[in-house]
């Protein structure tokens, strides 16, 4: 659903830039509240696992193809502000390095596919946990529901976009219903990555999955014929918790999905290309800024080799989006920590 330059006339594209900076402002504020010593790394790895993954097109039906908006999977696993940067950071690295999704554009990308999927997706899951057992079940089912509906959510916030600001003037209803449409479809391949990943976490590590924090119901023992809360367990040292065979190990799955994977990915248009040329959405549809990137549409300039070219060009926005993401929120960390006044240590302690 990356909207490329000229779908969407300047006004409009202006404002939806407005609109996402003060999200991205928000949420800086909001992840700070969210990330820890622990979380800050995993967020960046996160950003990486979903430019990874949205490297691997899966064919939908009738020609056409989707791929992860990866909003729901990010705000789940580090939750809804860190999900926005989660998925603002890969739309950044995207645009700018490998011409996908338009510089002008960005505003409305980053407003569509990380504010809209994030916002509706967790809203989703919050509702369906606590109406749920609290169970880890319950936590890969809430998570497939909400993957699902957040996608038709982005389509209809994209036809929204379109109705105000588009280059070209085609019937909505019809956008609205080819856009939906597909990705209902695509919702469902989505929400089955997010469940699947989500789920593979909190088999491992479920105090790393932020959407499961506080869901586990005390064990209880009958005491005198009374139910009674068990005692507390000694909590583990952080030393013992580390983070780092996760972090290893989905840096090396995102690796592997952007190297070698995504060569078999589907070379079908995806929803919004595939609605564009049918309802003639494209017709002022513009060059990239970046089209002479020497990364442009995930290929490495100068390799003929199609398989080592793109998953070069996998493996590098893999690595580059890693960096990125993890500086970006070992920054907000740090503002965090600092932001604690030496009373406040205080009575904490």
């Amino acid at each position: 659903m990356h909207v490329p330059d000229g779908f969407i006339n300047a006004p409009v594209s202006v404002a939806t830039g407005v609109v996402a900076a003060a999200a991205v402002a928000v949420s800086l504020r909001g992840a700070r509240r969210e990330l820890d010593e622990r979380t800050a790394p995993l967020a960046g790895l996160v950003a990486a696992f979903i430019f990874a993954v949205q490297m691997l097109n899966f064919p939908v039906a009738a020609g056409t193809s989707g791929h992860l908006l990866g909003g729901a999977l990010a705000a789940i696993l580090v939750g809804p502000f860190t999900g926005v940067l989660c998925v603002s950071v890969v739309l950044l690295m995207q645009g700018i390095l490998f011409a996908d999704g338009g510089l002008t554009a960005l505003g409305v990308n980053i407003t569509v596919m990380a504010v809209v999927t994030t916002v509706v997706a967790y809203t989703v899951f919050r509702g369906l946990v606590k109406l749920l057992p609290k169970k880890r079940r319950s936590i890969t089912v809430s998570a497939f529901v909400a993957a699902v509906i957040s996608v038709p959510a982005a389509a209809a916030a994209f036809t929204l976009v379109y109705a105000i600001g588009g280059t070209t003037d085609v019937p909505i209803g019809q956008v609205l219903t080819a856009m939906v449409g597909v990705h209902v479809l695509i919702g469902i391949g989505e929400a089955a990555i997010t469940a699947l990943t989500v789920g593979a976490v909190i088999a491992v590590r479920p105090d790393l999955v932020y959407g499961a924090r506080g869901l586990t119901a005390p064990l209880k023992l009958r005491v005198g014929g009374e139910l009674v809360d068990t005692p507390a367990a000694e909590p583990v040292p952080v030393a013992a918790r580390s983070h780092r065979p996760v972090w290893l190990a989905g840096l090396a799955a995102s690796l592997v999905l952007a190297g070698f994977v995504s060569f078999y990915a589907s070379a079908n248009p995806d929803g919004l290309e595939k609605v564009a040329a049918d309802k003639g959405i494209d017709a002022k549809a513009e060059d990239h800024a970046a089209a002479d990137s020497p990364l442009a549409d995930y290929g490495v300039e100068g390799l003929t080799n199609s398989r080592i070219s793109g998953g070069l060009a996998g493996v590098i926005g893999v690595g580059v989006t890693v960096v990125a993401g993890t500086g970006v929120f070992w920054a907000v960390r740090k503002r965090r920590t600092s932001e604690t006044s030496p009373s406040q240590v205080g009575e904490s302690v």
